[in-house]
């Protein structure tokens, strides 16, 4: 979806990257530092994963600097982030952290059933709106949501991940509608399953992409101003079928 009102997004030159050590994160910033970007925040837990992250995109020739995030701790948030914003502009937010958990175990667990909500939604929506506030005062900026194509409706499959998507999808489109006139653009990414390292060994579905893949739709997408990715494009269609399929039809469905 493209807002026809709105210019094109020159791709930015600095970076937030929230989850820094995304796989899909880190596709896109090499390829936006291919592009134009110079300034790169990556923001996480600190580890040795994180730090080889940074090295890795200094090697291409950005300035790279590693900040200390958590998710699960939203009451930081706005002290952690504000320090990025006080150093200078951000062109772009990406919110990219989450976890997929493990649905079977986690039905039988609600403490870690919770701990997933937590990170995909809740925590994304404290740093989202410390995000977007941050971009709004400094007048400009995009802030990129990955949300998932399950979001969409939830499957049997993943509901427990899917409905934290769900949430975070939902307040991702109603904070670019309330940042609408700001300046700011909000683009909400959905892919379908990513093969990374996180995903290795389970089903990979036939429309399944790549870290690459996802990257090179949020340039795409940068470019246009778009509100919605759909990675692939095609699925916007399928998936518009599936959340309008009768629930007997949808439960027979191998989803």
């Amino acid at each position: 979806m493209k807002d026809a009102t709105a210019p094109p997004t020159a791709l930015p030159r600095s970076l937030l990257v929230l989850g820094g050590t995304s796989e899909i994160a880190l596709a896109t910033a090499r390829r936006l530092i291919a592009r134009r970007a110079r300034t790169v925040w990556l923001a996480g837990r600190p580890s040795p994963a994180l730090e080889q992250a940074a090295g890795g995109l200094r090697r291409l020739g950005a300035d790279v600097r590693t900040l200390a995030f958590d998710a699960l701790d939203p009451e930081s948030h706005e002290t952690v982030l504000g320090k990025v914003f006080a150093e200078g502009t951000i062109d772009m937010v990406l919110l990219a952290f989450g976890v997929l958990g493990d649905q079977a175990h986690d039905e039988r667990d609600p403490v870690r059933a919770v701990q997933v909500v937590r990170t995909n939604y809740t925590g994304a929506v404290s740093a989202g709106l410390v995000a977007g506030r941050a971009l709004q005062t400094q007048g400009h900026g995009s802030l990129v949501v990955l949300s998932s194509t399950a979001a969409e409706r939830a499957r049997r499959s993943d509901f427990i991940y899917g409905s934290s998507k769900a949430g975070l999808d939902a307040f991702a489109q109603g904070l670019g509608d309330a940042l609408h006139g700001t300046g700011v653009h909000v683009m909400v990414v959905r892919p379908e399953f990513v093969r990374t390292r996180g995903t290795a060994g389970r089903p990979r579905p036939p429309l399944g992409t790549t870290p690459e893949a996802v990257a090179t739709a949020i340039e795409l997408g940068l470019r246009r101003h778009s509100e919605t990715v759909w990675v692939p494009g095609r699925l916007r269609l399928l998936m518009s079928l599936l959340r309008h399929a009768p629930r007997p039809l949808f439960r027979r469905l191998p989803l």
